[in-house]
């Protein structure tokens, strides 16, 4: 069960991963919180449905019910717990996804607190943003830059996840040819990540995908349906989290390329791995983020060199969450947010 926060008298309405199962998933009241000293309550502005939110409903991502989900949000701070805090009161943020570490552990020691084995992360183990408000660690906020729109920061957690996976190192070099295999929220994100760094990047999809396709290419990158050159790229970039993708990557790959798994499968999958031995292949990927993986997205979003707004392409209040689940899991559209104050 999430940890107990103090709470006021009132409710609010939240999406709640109550049981096993999708069915488990249910719109209910549940308690508004309020802060304790080094904390923040953010009013929700909006929350994305993130793949792993499907892979909560569905069981396949950890999770302690009953607990609100969600963990892509932006909203503003409305209180604080400590005088020592006041200034973020009033501020538009964009948070951290980390309610609690140890910060004992040789990773919190070494600034990777994304792989500490106690991790407590909002939207699973701990209270999330599908409601009206969230309560959390004061170190976790980021002030969005004035010219982001009040829906925009939804997307700025999965790209610290971006920039997690191919920032630090960087995985790709000026010149790069560059696959994405998946042309939803996630593969957007990365295709402009990978342009940032001066990679020339192709995006497949399927027959179905043209409508994601399409704003792929509005964003500078080149698209494809069909068939991809086999060893053509320097470096493949998978994040549909589907084994089909995963298996045209190691084909597409070049001998001596680069393999980076951004997607979540949710279950086990087979790939080809003795074609990391025969092309001899670097194998990488990222969990979730980290502080340095934040500064660095929110570098990319203060000098526009990632575009958020395109990606949301749908917009519904808490009311219809399990509406707005059920599409997300069948890939309507790009990113849904979802608006608790609606």
């Amino acid at each position: 069960m999430a940890t107990t926060l103090p709470s006021t008298e009132q409710t609010m309405t939240a999406a709640v991963k109550e049981s096993a199962g999708p069915e488990g998933v249910v719109v209910t009241e549940v308690p508004v919180p309020v802060t304790v000293p080094g904390s923040a309550r953010v009013e929700i502005a909006a929350t994305g449905i993130c793949g792993t939110d499907v892979h909560v409903a569905h069981d396949e991502y950890g999770y302690e019910p009953p607990v609100v989900m969600g963990h892509e949000f932006t909203g503003t701070v409305v209180e604080v717990g400590a005088e020592s805090d006041v200034d973020w009161v009033g501020r538009r943020v964009v948070c951290e996804t980390y309610f609690a570490t140890c910060e004992t552990c040789r990773w919190c020691r070494a600034g990777r607190r994304n792989l500490c084995p106690s991790r407590r992360s909002l939207g699973s183990y701990e209270h999330g943003g599908f409601a009206q408000f969230v309560v959390l660690p004061v170190q976790n906020l980021h002030e969005v830059p004035e010219h982001l729109g009040d829906l925009d920061g939804a997307l700025a957690e999965p790209l610290a996840c971006v920039a997690q996976c191919l920032l630090d190192p960087p995985v790709v070099q000026a010149g790069d040819r560059v696959l994405v295999t998946g042309p939803g929220a996630m593969g957007q994100l990365t295709a402009q990540v990978a342009r940032a760094l001066g990679g020339e990047v192709t995006m497949t999809g399927l027959a179905q995908d043209q409508a994601r396709l399409q704003v792929a290419e509005s964003l500078g990158a080149a698209t494809t349906t069909g068939d991809v050159e086999p060893g053509g790229f320097d470096v493949v970039l998978e994040c549909s989290g589907s084994a089909a993708a995963a298996n045209v990557a190691f084909e597409a790959v070049r001998r001596g390329g680069r393999y980076v798994q951004v997607g979540i499968f949710g279950s086990d999958v087979t790939l080809p791995a003795d074609q990391i031995l025969y092309k001899e292949l670097i194998i990488t990927s990222g969990f979730a983020s980290t502080a340095a993986s934040w500064r660095s997205a929110m570098r990319l979003i203060a000098t526009g060199q990632v575009a958020l707004a395109p990606l949301i392409t749908r917009q519904v209040p808490l009311s219809r969450f399990p509406e707005a689940l059920r599409a997300a899991e069948a890939g309507e559209g790009l990113k849904t947010v979802v608006l608790p104050k609606a």
